[in-house]
């Protein structure tokens, strides 16, 4: 065994105790909305009487929540099949009419351009290109039209490796290699994953640079903007080097200006 596994094993927890959760799509009833009412001021009134796009919907409970909310309309998308199905399943027992809510792995050419607010939570660090990804959103909306995204941490956070499952020592990506944390975490996953991006849902490393940059690349305009600091710190968020390591969550609101709805985004900048 090498050094650097040695040492990380020593400060995880033995493979042999019960793991935690790994039902990730698992919402407590209540509180599917709780986040984004958290981090978008008046979320409830911005949704009102709108069209609404549930970009990587899951089982679905936050795009029926959404819709009991007030969206005039709201499609689910997600690419997985598996939830897709529990998502349809599960609004079928509410009873929730299509004309109110569907539930698609891409979305038909008619529908294209015609929604006013994109909602994108906990995916932006997990997307294999979010470029093709902000792009898709970009693309669903009218001009004038909002994306709200949320999530993290940020790959740089003390947890931003998605590795404290196992493992409460902070900033792993940093202090060990990448080959040095997948080997350690084969104990506790038996998913094969030597990379980063290969674990389950996927991690494409997105730092705040990272996602400042394809935003200011897509031809959004950011209109509102949100950095939460660990312990509160907001003040860090604010210094160049420290906020890479201590903004644990990124919030934003992107909106489609009307002049450039019909512009082609630029890969060197818009």
């Amino acid at each position: 065994m090498r050094i650097g596994e040695a040492v990380l094993r020593a400060f995880s927890r033995k493979p042999d105790t019960s793991d935690y959760n790994q039902d990730t799509e698992r919402e407590v009833q209540g509180t599917e909305l709780s986040l984004l009412q958290r981090e978008f001021p008046q979320f409830t009134a911005l949704l009102k009487g709108k069209r609404v796009v549930d970009f990587g919907c899951g089982t679905g409970r936050q795009s029926i929540a959404l819709v009991m909310e007030g969206a005039s309309h709201v499609c689910g998308i997600d690419t997985n099949a598996r939830t897709l199905s529990k998502a349809k399943q599960l609004a079928s027992e509410i009873g929730i009419q299509d004309s109110k809510l569907i539930f698609v792995e891409r979305p038909s050419n008619e529908v294209i351009g015609t929604f006013e607010i994109v909602i994108s939570k906990d995916s932006m660090e997990h997307f294999p290109d979010p470029i093709v990804a902000l792009n898709e959103m970009k693309s669903l909306i009218r001009p004038g039209g909002q994306i709200l995204i949320t999530f993290g941490p940020p790959w740089f956070a003390p947890y931003g490796s998605h590795m404290h499952f196992f493992c409460k020592v902070p900033w792993l990506n940093i202090l060990f290699s990448e080959r040095t944390v997948m080997n350690v975490r084969a104990f506790y996953r038996s998913d094969g994953a030597k990379r980063y991006e290969e674990v389950e849902s996927g991690l494409n490393k997105m730092t705040i640079r990272k996602l400042e940059t394809i935003i200011s690349q897509s031809g959004l305009v950011t209109q509102y903007r949100k950095y939460s600091c660990i312990k509160n710190q907001h003040w860090m968020s604010r210094i160049p080097f420290l906020r890479e390591l201590f903004v644990n969550h990124i919030s934003c609101i992107l909106t489609l200006p009307c002049n450039k709805a019909l512009q082609p985004t630029a890969k060197s900048g818009a």
